[in-house]
């Protein structure tokens, strides 16, 4: 039986308790420093506190410390590591191997996507050098990720959501070219999302002003069954930037999809225990997304780009039918609400948007009327409805308990087990006198009053040698001793994993190549030490030590030619336009090359 896990983000505390809330067997959260969202830090208090709540349900905190790291920050990096570890982290997602060469608590290492882990044989190395999880890249499909499973035995971490970096993680350095703040220091300037003019060798245009190296956002909610049957493990939600509402309702959306499966396939499990309820219906078009695309599951699609724009465009909601003074109508079935944030593609393709001021029936009336054409289609990115939703608590998480009341020689007893299989019992002295009424309805409705616990009743049992009577009182007192040594009793149980790191085939394992490049991220001595001990000769100091001329910055399987409809294995055209092709922004002009070998395409930084 393989455990499946449902790895959510958090931005801070809150967000990570709400995850927890809204079903997640796991939640991924920033380090104070080091985590490769650098405005996503959170204090080791905030830490503790949301390792105790997940642990309560059996759930696990991984915390991302996973930039490079310089000479300078390695002590500091293993004193943190030391106290992350002291307030219960699970594991930390780590991109760095040096920071497999310090003195650690016996704490598990994951490897984040960042060290690229695309083929059988970096995943079968990563395993063997001890690490307990593996991030595999966004850009490998069922049957790659099957061969990996197939050749290892380590866990596999698949992202299933969210927003799409357009470079292999890890090997993208535009930002640290052109404006010194690197990726892989937990500072994108994020460049891939900026409007660019593609032009040929001669300077002909074509293609002015559009995103094109921006993509849609991820989304394998169709997929999860076939991830499972190919071998991954954890399913990973994109976001540790997002707000509170997109962790709810991203969260409870894969929490139901993989609960119905589940419930049909019991060669898999689930990583965490209680049941989730929400006061709302989970829709992920409502939350932040530019499009949506299953980005390469099956093959290379032509649906993973969003070149008109980078922001959100929520959902599709119809398109405009009647223009009438200051109000338009929608030819659509989805209902829309006052205040609702719309979004259209003006005249001159950018994004524009506008508040809805009233709804009768599907006829609109803008706070401003903006400048739209009959045939124009319509997206919604502000649910006004669904947010006040949102705001509310919206879900609770509860553990199912199975209670025994029972008497004995001086008194009463109140035996409960949940379905973790935590197990408590509460014995109270008290002289004991018949009931004139049946006590059993009370006894019943005083033991199942949970209220505002972790815990729902899910059976009774009333085992009394005589109709004894029990007061209201004693019942509440017991019960409430009875949850608190229940919560105590489930931190006591909760066992974390152990690092694996000293296993017996780590010293023999080899790294897939004798040599490494600037690719390979190395910015410390105990980095070069891990290469060295597993077999790599030569070793290239990080870009971000050494920067270098004319190399490709940027990896990446979206293919500006296949978009054109120009991809000489895929489509074969006679193209009228002559290579090598150009991206301008202002002073940034990048040079494009096409490796169709490798199917992917590198993007190098020129000057004019």
């Amino acid at each position: 039986m393989r455990t499946i896990e449902l790895l959510a983000p958090a931005k801070d505390l809150i967000c990570g308790i709400e995850a927890i809330n809204h079903g997640a067997d796991a939640v991924y959260i920033g380090a104070p420093k080091f985590g490769a969202r650098a405005a996503a830090g959170n204090s080791l208090d905030d830490i503790k506190t949301l390792c105790d709540y997940a642990h309560l349900y059996g759930a696990r905190i991984y915390v991302a410390l996973n930039t490079i790291l310089k000479e300078d920050e390695l002590e500091e990096a293993e004193c943190l590591i030391r106290q992350l570890y002291d307030v219960g982290t699970d594991a930390l997602i780590v991109q760095d191997m040096g920071i497999t060469q310090l003195d650690l608590p016996p704490i598990p290492l994951h490897a984040s996507t960042q060290t690229d882990n695309r083929t059988p044989e970096k995943v079968k190395f990563l395993q063997n050098a001890g690490f307990t999880q593996v991030v595999l890249a966004r850009e490998l499909s069922l049957n790659q990720i099957r061969a990996i499973h197939e050749q290892t035995t380590v866990p596999l971490e698949v992202f299933v959501h969210g927003a799409l970096c357009v470079s292999y993680s890890g090997q993208c350095y535009l930002s640290a070219a052109l404006s010194g703040r690197s990726a892989n220091r937990g500072e994108c300037a994020q460049y891939c999302r900026l409007p660019y003019t593609l032009t040929d060798a001669d300077g002909k245009v074509i293609a002015d002003s559009k995103h094109l190296l921006s993509l849609r956002d991820m989304n394998r909610s169709e997929y999860l069954e076939a991830l499972m049957d190919a071998g991954a493990s954890s399913f990973k939600i994109e976001g540790r930037l997002k707000d509170i509402s997109y962790v709810k309702n991203i969260t409870a959306f894969y929490r139901k999809k993989l609960d119905a499966i589940l419930s049909r396939r019991s060669e898999y499990c689930r990583a965490s225990a209680g049941t989730c309820t929400f006061t709302f219906e989970p829709v992920a078009e409502k939350s932040f997304n530019r499009g949506f695309t299953p980005f390469l599951t099956e093959e290379r699609t032509a649906d993973i780009t969003a070149f008109d724009t980078p922001k959100s465009l929520g959902e599709l909601v119809g398109t405009v039918k009647e223009i009438k003074g200051n109000s338009f109508t929608i030819a659509g079935v989805k209902q829309l609400n006052n205040g609702d944030g719309l979004a259209f593609f003006n005249t001159r393709g950018d994004l524009e948007g506008f508040r809805v001021n009233r709804v009768e029936a599907n006829r609109i009336f803008p706070l401003k009327m903006p400048d739209i054409r009959p045939k124009m289609q319509i997206y919604r990115n502000f649910d006004q409805a669904f947010e006040k939703q949102l705001s509310k608590p919206s879900a609770e998480r509860k553990l199912a308990v199975n209670i025994r009341f029972f008497d004995n020689s001086f008194g009463f007893s109140l035996e409960m087990e949940d379905e973790t299989g935590a197990r408590i019992v509460i014995n109270r002295s008290f002289e004991k006198e018949v009931a004139r009424k049946d006590q059993q309805d009370n006894i019943r409705t005083q033991l199942g009053k949970f209220g505002n616990t972790p815990f729902e009743v899910s059976r009774v049992e009333i085992d009394l040698s005589e109709n004894w009577f029990a007061p209201s009182s004693l019942l509440a007192d017991m019960r409430r001793e009875g949850v608190e040594k229940l919560q105590v009793c489930h931190r006591m149980r909760y066992r974390r994993e152990l690092s694996k790191r000293n296993i017996a085939n780590a010293d023999a394992a080899l790294y897939p190549e004798g040599s490494l490049t600037y690719l390979g991220n190395v910015a410390n001595s105990r980095a070069c030490a891990f290469y060295k001990k597993y077999g790599v000769g030569e070793i290239a100091p990080a870009f971000e030590l050494c920067p270098q001329k004319d190399v490709p910055l940027m990896f990446t399987k979206h293919c500006i030619r296949f978009s054109m409809k120009a991809c000489p294995v895929y489509q074969k055209p006679v193209s009228s336009f002559k290579e090598p092709y150009y991206l301008l922004y202002k002073d940034t002009r990048l040079r494009l090359q096409f490796d169709c070998k490798n199917c992917q395409m590198l993007v190098y930084a020129e000057n004019k």
